[in-house]
């Protein structure tokens, strides 16, 4: 299979959309479409990243960068890197313990109920597939799966949700929606209906509509509680016009 090359020039504004940069870490708005990480020879995120900052320095020795969490493929948004080994310690701590808090916004087909809720299953990655699914508690390979949700819109049979997880599992908002018939769009993976690339042909690449909205985190030195919010990509504002009321209140906090 053909792995198409990506470097930053086939994203928005052709350089990565630092949200927070300081010297122990940076939170960058991540695209669609890229993985995190990769084998060698295969585009990623960390790379892309590694050769930015290497230019900006003229030198790729010694540019360090840690990854204590991820973000799936598709998902945009707020994904926290670490630039020193005791910043990745630090941060790595806080996401074992639960310290941070991860705001997620998905719009999922169908319409939501009750309007505020837990979800909790049990699920596994399903052994050699990219994919998980939902098994019973007894299952010897169920972990558990928490998020809360509260439903902040619904229109035209879409229900737009934000999402705070309790537990960080593969897949789990994406699995955990789609088992209750409530598909994130754009998901083909997990059974929506709704394509919201039609012009983009290679699956792998095509976005859903699940977006890290906002994270808050300890500086790892300072321990100042910091809240980073990334901007939604552009095909958002195409399922619905509040979603440009809501990043122009973003760009101006004194407007609207």
């Amino acid at each position: 299979m053909t792995v198409q090359h990506q470097t930053w020039l086939d994203f928005p504004g052709g350089v990565p959309e630092i949200l927070y940069e300081c010297k122990e870490c940076l939170v960058v708005n991540k695209p669609p479409g890229i993985l995190v990480q990769a084998p060698p020879g295969i585009p990623s995120l960390v790379e892309m990243l590694r050769d930015f900052l290497a230019s900006r320095q003229q030198s790729r020795t010694g540019v360090y960068l840690g990854v204590p969490h991820r973000l799936d493929r598709p998902v945009t948004g707020a994904i926290l890197f670490t630039r020193h080994s005791r910043a990745t310690r630090r941060i790595t701590e806080q996401f074992e313990s639960r310290m941070i808090r991860k705001i997620y916004w998905a719009v999922v087909e169908g319409l939501v109920e009750p309007k505020v809720g837990v979800w909790r299953d049990f699920i596994r990655k399903i052994p050699d597939q990219p994919q998980a699914e939902v098994v019973p508690e007894s299952h010897p390979d169920a972990r558990l799966a928490v998020l809360n949700y509260r439903v902040l819109q619904q229109w035209d049979n879409l229900t737009w949700l934000e999402i705070q997880l309790e537990t960080g599992r593969m897949h789990q908002i994406r699995i955990q929606a789609s088992s209750r018939n409530h598909a994130v769009v754009g998901d083909w993976q997990y059974g929506s209906s709704i394509d919201l690339t039609p012009s983009q042909a290679d699956l792998r690449l095509k976005p859903i509509a699940l977006h890290a909205r906002q994270l808050t985190f300890l500086h790892p030195m300072t321990f100042e509680t910091l809240t980073v919010t990334a901007p939604l990509p552009p095909y958002w504002t195409r399922m619905s016009p509040v979603f440009a009321r809501f990043e122009a209140v973003l760009e101006d906090p004194g407007t609207g």
